[in-house]
């Protein structure tokens, strides 16, 4: 049973439960119990059975996959034919067949070995921490993501010896099951589906699933994609706001939460909403005490390490640069909020320069999410200096740039708040030489800037062949405490290889939340994971599909869905046709 979605233009949710009449109520009620029902039934459900349900869940959104695309492009306001369409089929359908894909894999090394299998080597590193290499998983993310590798770092405490034992432990040790609440976000449609995906298929929990108001018309979709699930009665999608989100995360018979969104949004609901709610986090007294993953915003920082950069590594960075702001509209939670560069780098004005340049050309967009405007406009207020780019008309916003920011200020809004609009600044730190600007900049991004969840560091190959360099800079890698360290590509590519886990820095307190607690997709299933570290070559050719200037996305993305769904070689001269062309 669902409860049927609203009418017309979704509304930001409401503030409390009130308005949450008995019929809606009653359908909750309904769906949890259903769900209830099958939880210790799932538990049981053989691994040659979950693959063949993964199967039918590709076949599914396979299915889906262009309507789901085209709806999210006509409620962005994005037009079809232009290539900056083409995020759509990418931030959707691609990533979600590509998880179901990679769980398909896994369960596969399950039923062969025990525990899915590991790519790369699994290596001790000099601090002590194990690592292991996780990407690329096979020959098709070796063509498709050049020179790209990815590390996932244990927890300390882990050994090789015993990282097995950390794998599919939701199949090694088992339980009568649970139910699990799922609250989608709206910002990105693949979020909330990979989500429930990862509670289902890693951590064995059935899922009551929420679709956000924001992207409420991708429910029917969702559901008609999740068929095989929800006709067996292991997922219920549900809708509604703040109200009924609140009643089923206080609903007896919901075992544990996962929400992304907001940081405020996880406090109302584990203290409770208003002035009684921050009284009771400052006391630490939560309303809600069942276990809660939470992946929330970010204030995310990208490092420019300096260097010998020439004209084109410039204009090249610069583009990759501007797709981490201008992405989505800038409401990603991954999207760059400081550039941190070196103030000495003889270089900086000329590569913000090609930055200004780039931003002068990317067309704006609708400024969609609900807050946009007002964010906006707060960070404005409090720097009328800021440089924008573009036109301000009706519901879309310039693009704006915050230069020469001072590092030593831990009240700054650009430093404490995440904009979550396009909107993002610059911070130069003085530094004698470049291992000194590495490790005041690593200092810098874990002590003043709002949380944990990803950082990028953009880094010569040049730079690293000094010794020096390349030691302080391995180290700034290790020091970094974000849940994923990004080299040379924007770290959104961290939630976009799936195989990574995604989340915060582990260790966040309830009445510090930040960035959240607990990873998703992983699926290699790790339970111990401290990051993901993922490196790339500086420059990569072809252009990455995602840049904001490349000539042939809304054309590829949709093509990458489908060889994802079904991977063949009679695919690849299509594919590789169009990305060259970008």
């Amino acid at each position: 049973m669902t409860v049927a979605p609203p009418r017309g233009t979704p509304k930001p949710p409401a503030p409390a439960l009130a308005g949450l009449d008995g019929s809606a109520r009653s359908a909750l009620d309904a769906a949890v119990a259903g769900l209830k029902g099958r939880k210790a039934d799932w538990a049981k459900v053989s691994i040659p059975a979950r693959i063949a349900l993964l199967d039918e869940l590709i076949h599914g959104f396979l299915k889906i996959a262009d309507r789901w695309s085209a709806a999210c492009q006509k409620a962005e306001g994005l037009d079809p034919t232009h290539p900056s369409a083409g995020e759509e089929a990418l931030v959707g359908p691609y990533f979600v067949l590509r998880n179901l894909r990679l769980l398909k894999k896994s369960l596969q090394g399950i039923a062969a070995h025990g525990r899915p299998k590991v790519p790369g080597p699994v290596v001790t590193l000099p601090g002590g921490q194990v690592s292991a290499r996780v990407f690329p998983q096979d020959l098709w993310d070796r063509l498709f993501y050049t020179g790209v590798t990815a590390e996932v770092w244990m927890e300390p405490g882990v050994t090789a010896s015993s990282l097995p034992e950390t794998q599919a432990v939701a199949y090694r040790q088992k339980d009568a099951g649970g139910v699990c609440l799922v609250l989608g976000a709206g910002n990105v449609s693949s979020i909330g589906p990979m989500d429930a995906l990862y509670k289902l298929f890693v951590e064995d929990r059935v899922v009551v699933y929420k679709v956000h108001p924001v992207n409420v018309y991708l429910g029917p979709l969702l559901e008609e994609g999740f068929r095989a699930l929800v006709d067996r009665g292991f997922l219920r999608q549900v809708y509604g706001g703040a109200a009924e989100g609140a009643y089923l995360c206080r609903h007896p018979d919901v075992d544990e939460i996962h929400i992304t969104g907001s940081d405020k949004t996880y406090e109302a609901i584990v203290f409770g909403p208003g002035a009684d709610g921050e009284e009771r986090k400052r006391e630490n007294r939560p309303i809600v005490t069942k276990p809660i993953s939470a992946e929330l915003g970010n204030v995310s920082p990208v490092i420019v390490v300096p260097g010998p950069w020439s004209a084109g590594d410039l204009a090249y960075q610069a583009e990759n640069l501007v797709t981490m702001l201008t992405n989505n509209a800038g409401f990603n939670c991954n999207a760059t909020r400081v550039i941190v560069t070196d103030a000495g780098w003889s270089q900086r004005e000329a590569f913000l320069g090609k930055v200004k340049e780039l931003l002068a050309r990317v067309p704006t967009r609708r400024a969609y999410y609900p807050g946009a405007g007002d964010r906006y406009e707060a960070f404005l207020a409090q720097h009328p200096e800021a440089e924008l780019f573009g036109e301000t008309e009706g519901d879309r916003l310039a693009w704006a740039l915050i230069p020469g920011l001072d590092a030593t200020r831990r009240d700054e809004i650009c430093y404490t708040t995440e904009a979550f609009a396009g909107l993002f600044a610059e911070t130069p730190i003085a530094a004698p030489s470049v291992p000194e600007f590495l490790a005041r900049a690593v200092t810098f991004a874990n002590e003043s800037l709002w949380g944990t969840l990803n950082a990028t560091l953009l880094v010569h190959p040049k730079s690293l062949a000094d010794r020096g360099v390349a030691q302080a800079f391995e180290k700034a890698v290790a020091d970094l405490r974000y849940g994923t360290v990004a080299i040379n590509h924007w770290a959104a590519i961290g939630y976009g290889l799936v195989v990574t886990p995604w989340g915060a820095f582990p260790g966040h307190d309830r009445t510090d939340i930040q960035s959240g607690t607990g990873i998703v997709h992983n699926t290699l299933m790790f339970s111990r994971v401290e990051k993901s570290v993922v490196r790339a070559p500086f420059r990569v050719f072809p252009k990455p599909v995602w840049f904001a200037t490349h000539r042939t996305a809304h054309r590829l993305t949709p093509m990458l869905s489908r060889f994802e769904a079904a991977p063949s070689l009679a695919k690849l001269p299509g594919i590789f046709g169009l990305a060259l062309r970008g």
